[in-house]
């Protein structure tokens, strides 16, 4: 069977994001008003091979984890794991 994932990474929360700031700082100065915090991440879709969902979610893991992810500075959450037809 065929999923299809979608995956968000951040970087962690007790870590700066000084692209985000720049972003949120610069805002302002461009005339959008009130945006007082930016966070800037990644969103994955990606499509894996599996036998059932749980291996899915599995292989998923595994690519977050070894791959997709610095584990050291983001976190990633799993926002959406389905079988395609």
């Amino acid at each position: 069977m065929r999923f299809k994932a979608e995956i968000n990474i951040m970087p962690r929360k007790e870590l700066l994001d000084p692209q985000g700031k720049t972003v949120a700082q610069s805002a302002g100065q461009l005339g959008i008003p009130g945006i007082q915090s930016v966070r800037i991440g990644k969103h994955i879709s990606m499509e894996v091979e599996a036998d059932s969902q749980k291996d899915a979610r599995q292989q998923v893991e595994d690519a977050c984890q070894k791959l997709l992810a610095n584990l050291i500075m983001e976190q990633y959450e799993i926002t959406r794991l389905e079988a395609l037809a």
